[in-house]
């Protein structure tokens, strides 16, 4: 996993050139990327989140488009429409921005529940249909979505179908007092962004997606993967628990972030590390758990508390 390690590594500086003392949030950034999966980036405004996603794009050698959702986007601006050609007579296909490597979706919760499933068939299928034609989508591809979980006018709220296809939702939060006054010095004559260069390849995007699901996984550590899931399906307080989407979730993204720290077989603190940032977009709480202020990241705490973790050798088979 060595050379997993060394890619990580590489990445994960290059990013942090723009985004300061974020570490773990970046390194789920990598995670996703590795697992071929999308990532939901929600937090207050001002903290980095579009950053965040310029820098990822930025740091790889693909192509690279943004979307800046608003209430009137229509479904085509996102997929594409096809036009008329008078010369030709015949219609042709003018790609939206979806039809790209690495796509940031701004402040998707802004588009109507309409314009959000046009997303859902390249986010799950690589692949959009428009009218009648299926064009896929370019690998590797990525949707890096950002969204204000405070703001509520002019916004829609993700259904369940499309949160579930995030691999990974993430948190910045506000950084400390020394990192804050790093931003500042950072950014005194110009952003760093405009001066970031790529730090890999899109071949090496490709190969390190491919080296990663090569590693182990003992099934001691997958059946604590599932019992972790299922236990929230069974919690007294969850109306919809995780569906075996969130174990495969577990399950890719530990393999992961085991290449990342250098070793080929998962931990159980693989899971444990990944499964509020897996998980916690995938629960709908009942009202008797809403009433008690409760949430899904309280939930994910007890249920990791509940479930017996596996030991022994759990780096080979046998």
């Amino acid at each position: 996993m060595t050379n997993v390690q060394e890619f990580s590594d590489r990445l994960i500086v290059n990013i942090e050139k723009v985004i300061v003392g974020k570490r773990e949030t970046v390194e789920l950034a990598v995670i996703t990327l590795l697992c071929q999966g999308h990532l939901l980036i929600e937090d207050v405004p001002g903290v980095g989140k579009t950053m965040l996603a310029r820098s990822v794009a930025r740091s790889i050698g693909c192509s690279f488009s943004r979307i800046q959702f608003t209430p009137d986007m229509l479904p085509s601006d996102v997929t594409g429409v096809s036009i008329y050609n008078q010369v030709n007579r015949e219609f042709e296909f003018r790609p939206g921005p979806i039809m790209a490597q690495i796509v940031l979706s701004d402040e998707i919760n802004r588009a109507t529940p309409k314009t959000q499933a046009a997303l859902l068939e390249a986010m799950e299928e690589h692949q959009v249909t428009v009218d009648g034609v299926t064009h896929f989508l370019p690998k590797p591809f990525m949707v890096m979505a950002t969204q204000n979980p405070i703001e509520y006018e002019g916004t829609f709220p993700l259904p369940e179908a499309q949160l579930d296809r995030f691999l990974l939702r993430v948190k910045l939060g506000y950084p400390d007092s020394t990192d804050e006054i790093k931003v500042l010095e950072r950014q005194q004559f110009m952003h760093p962004i405009e001066s970031l260069e790529g730090a890999i390849t899109e071949s090496e995007v490709l190969e390190a997606q491919e080296e990663v699901k090569k590693v182990y996984v003992a099934p001691e550590v997958k059946a604590y993967m599932v019992e972790v899931t299922r236990r929230t399906r069974e919690f007294p307080d969850v109306y919809l628990g995780a569906s075996p989407r969130g174990s495969l979730t577990l399950f890719r993204t530990s393999q992961a972030r085991a290449s990342i720290s250098g070793r080929d077989f998962v931990l159980p603190d693989d899971v444990k590390a990944l499964a509020e940032s897996a998980l916690c977009h995938r629960l709908i709480l009942g009202p008797a758990a809403r009433l008690r202020d409760m949430n899904a990241v309280e939930v994910i705490v007890e249920v990791l508390n509940s479930v017996p973790v596996p030991g022994g050798d759990l780096s080979r088979e046998g």
